[in-house]
């Protein structure tokens, strides 16, 4: 008998089976074939188009430092950890900084904002007299004129996803991060066509000798796949969609394509609900610097963490993730990435993860608020929820904490009269405008009630100053020692009604210069004052600086019966403060989009001071406020060689108590309340200044020039009169005048000088 062929054999069951094969095979071009091309073109537009999420990033002025800078080693400090730099023994590492007496040495990153940016660089900052005394570039071997240190970032507004990402190329990534990454997750990615059938070979032999899916065999691709297309279950369809789009990717798009998105989707942790995806992202999140900063040891934690970033936290489970990255160190010295001495040395350091994630999302509410709002006046809610920008402020980290602690600590020590209790801080530098710091209450990182832009309070006595400017602006008619009458006086108003005022002391002092009015805060005098002036054109005055606000168009303007917040009343002395020049206040410095173009930029207003002799006249007498008038306590302080200008204001009853004060580089308003407008036991110089005070006590600053400024003459006048007269007149006071409109008037004092003649020069002195 013949013996059978294969084919003989395989006929029985080739008849069973043809009609069930040739089903299938239909099934499988007539169904796969067209789900294969839909599922194709979907790739092909989802990842062609490929845009990752990214949050917009809120970020502090720049800290600029230069030889006379004001500074102290407190606030230096402050910034340098507010901006997460660690202290180190060298400082070599960008990122860190080491303290040696007065000298600092700084390891900066470097950063590029609107107005330019700086290289990183090694710099030794040397302090004195709480100032900075010198610059050196330590690596350049040079002294620098001027620095900034890279700006802290402040804030983080998110759009449509919580997801925290900072895109970057390959081309900017640290080589060991592409080819360890590689050598760790994926060794044959260069050539296999999305799977890897001889890596699940492997896994699937680990497994088996482990006893436990130890390892999954997923190539890069195939994890970057299951991030952006699909979902985490683990059915038989989602593995084979997983598989079948991989090998499409791999077909249409370059090993380096994919390899850059998976650097910016991978997903690396999370803090509360903001997902950090993209190792730049995980870098700031785990060490506080960029990945050009970090070392291989902190490369391998990275890398070992795509694993299972849950399962190997390093600030939860330490030792997981120490074992985790040491595996994934000798896997790079196994493939030749690192040498030997490197691998012993990166063994024996510690993973080196900063304590606490610095993802600051809304660090400082009411400041974020004036950022949002004036955002809105250039950008459309659409473009801002769209995210992805890069938004530089002016915000002092340091006198922003600065200030917030010095509203606690004023209202906390006032005890239980105290509790009730609510305040406000705005300021700004003095020369440009810029929003330096802004808190709107107690509790300052809760966000809530903005006080500082929305509480609208009466301001009392701090109107005064414009009351008077706009009597100095007539030099032909007004002095600082033009003679008010501190009387009681009646104005009639409309109706038939009348009104009469009342110095605060109910006491009326009489004939009084001008600059004694002001100083005191004689209410009856600045009526007389205002009176004359005319009370429309200090109406017109006021109104031109613009403020949202509509201004009291009644006389108890006169004596500051007009709501203000503090942020508008800081628009006002800001006049003052920068030497007459209408300096629009700013929060925003410029904003960049997520390639680094610039949008938009928001540079200081090129203002032609107004009445700048007049405001110089107004400064003086302000300077007068603390050295004799009713902020004496700030001038009997320590604080008095800030020879700073002022001014208190109370509100009616007491309700509101206010001070706006200005040295040579700052302007700081403080306002004082209850949220329920009840009195408080308070006045400006109790409620107000002591806030002022306390934040002055740590805020680095200039002082204001005590001497009479360029454009005004120093005259000896007779108080009793206002006209000239000589030094050595008993009584005499000096003091400055609109140069050309000095007194013509002149009283003598013949027994005075006779006097003076007799005891002739003083002796020279012989120390």
């Amino acid at each position: 008998m013949a013996r059978m062929t294969v084919r003989e054999r395989l006929r029985p069951w080739w008849a069973l089976l043809r009609w069930p094969f040739w089903l299938g095979l239909g099934l499988l071009l007539g169904f796969g074939g067209p789900y294969t091309w839909v599922l194709n073109q979907r790739v092909a537009q989802r990842f062609g188009d490929l845009e990752f999420s990214q949050p917009t990033r809120v970020y502090a002025r720049p800290l600029a430092l230069a030889a006379g800078t004001p500074m102290n080693a407190a606030t230096l400090r402050q910034e340098l950890r507010f901006a997460d730099y660690t202290p180190s023994q060298d400082a070599r590492v960008p990122g860190t900084w080491n303290e040696s007496g007065a000298s600092f040495v700084i390891a900066s990153r470097g950063y590029a904002d609107p107005t330019g940016g700086e290289l990183p660089r090694r710099v030794r900052v040397t302090l004195a007299g709480d100032q900075v005394q010198s610059l050196f570039d330590t690596t350049a071997q040079r002294p620098l004129a001027a620095w900034h240190l890279d700006p802290a970032r402040i804030a983080t507004l998110y759009g449509a996803h919580q997801e925290e990402r900072e895109v970057v190329h390959l081309r900017q990534l640290p080589p060991l991060l592409v080819t360890g990454l590689q050598a760790v997750e994926d060794r044959d990615f260069n050539n296999h066509i999305g799977i890897d059938f001889s890596g699940i070979a492997r896994a699937m032999l680990a497994d088996v000798r482990s006893g436990s899916l130890a390892q999954g065999g997923s190539t890069l691709t195939q994890q970057l796949v299951r991030n952006l297309f699909l979902d985490r279950s683990r059915t038989l369809v989602r593995k084979l969609n997983e598989a079948l789009i991989s090998v499409l990717i791999t077909a249409h798009y370059s090993r380096g394509r994919i390899l850059d998105a998976y650097m910016n989707e991978v997903y690396l942790g999370q803090q509360g609900g903001q997902a950090i995806h993209g190792f730049a992202a995980g870098s700031r999140y785990w060490f506080g610097r960029p990945l050009s900063a970090l070392r291989p040891q902190e490369i391998a934690l990275l890398v070992g963490l795509v694993r299972g970033p849950s399962y190997y936290d390093p600030r939860r489970y330490p030792e997981r993730a120490l074992q985790r990255r040491n595996v994934v160190l000798h896997e790079f010295q196994q493939t030749g990435l690192i040498t030997r001495p490197m691998l012993a040395y990166a063994l024996a350091a510690p993973l080196g993860v900063t304590p606490v994630p610095r993802l600051p999302r809304d660090r400082f509410p009411a400041f974020m608020d004036l950022v949002r709002r004036q955002l809105r006046q250039d950008f459309s809610a659409q473009r801002l929820r769209a995210g992805a920008l890069a938004v530089y402020t002016t915000l002092d980290p340091a006198a922003q904490l600065d200030a917030e602690a010095a509203l606690d600590a004023t209202l906390d020590g006032f005890g239980p009269r105290g509790e009730a209790l609510q305040g406000a801080v705005v300021v700004t530098d003095a020369r440009t405008g810029a929003v330096r710091a802004l808190v709107g209450g107690r509790d300052a990182g809760v966000p809530g009630f903005n006080r500082a832009l929305d509480a609208r309070r009466q301001i009392g006595s701090t109107i005064k100053p414009f009351v008077y400017l706009v009597a100095l602006a007539q030099p032909q008619q007004w002095s600082l020692a033009s003679v008010l009458d501190d009387e009681p006086i009646t104005v009639p108003l409309s109706g038939g009604r009348s009104w009469t005022p009342r110095n605060d002391d109910h006491i009326s002092h009489g004939p009084t210069l001008l600059v004694d009015a002001l100083a005191h805060s004689y209410n009856q005098a600045t009526v007389h004052l205002g009176m004359a002036v005319g009370l429309a054109r200090i109406h017109r005055f006021i109104t031109s600086f613009g403020l949202s606000v509509p201004i009291n168009p009644d006389p108890s303007l006169l004596l500051g019966a007009q709501d203000f917040s503090p942020y508008e009343l800081a628009e006002l002395y800001q006049f003052l403060a920068s030497d007459g020049r209408a300096e629009p206040l700013r929060a925003v410095r410029g904003v960049l989009d997520a390639d680094g173009k610039l949008l938009k930029r928001y540079d200081s207003a090129t203002v032609k001071p107004e009445y700048q002799s007049a405001v110089r006249l107004l400064t003086w007498a302000l300077q007068q406020v603390p050295r004799e008038g009713t902020a004496r306590a700030l001038g009997a302080s320590p604080l008095g060689v800030l020879d700073a200008a002022g001014k208190t204001g109370t509100s009616e009853n007491q309700r509101d108590a206010w001070f706006a004060g200005y040295t040579g580089s700052d302007l700081a308003v403080v306002w004082v309340g209850r949220d329920d407008n009840e009195p408080t036991p308070l006045w400006g110089a109790t409620g107000a200044l002591p806030v002022w005070m306390r934040l002055f006590q740590r805020l680095p600053t200039r002082p204001l020039p005590a001497a009479s400024m360029p454009g005004l003459d120093m005259v000896w006048i007779n108080p009793a009169t206002g006209h000239r007269t000589s030094a050595v007149c008993s009584g005499a006071r000096q003091l400055p005048f609109i140069a050309g409109y000095t007194p013509t008037e002149e009283d003598s004092c013949l027994f005075d000088q006779f006097k003076h003649w007799l005891q002739g020069p003083a002796p020279a002195s012989s120390g």
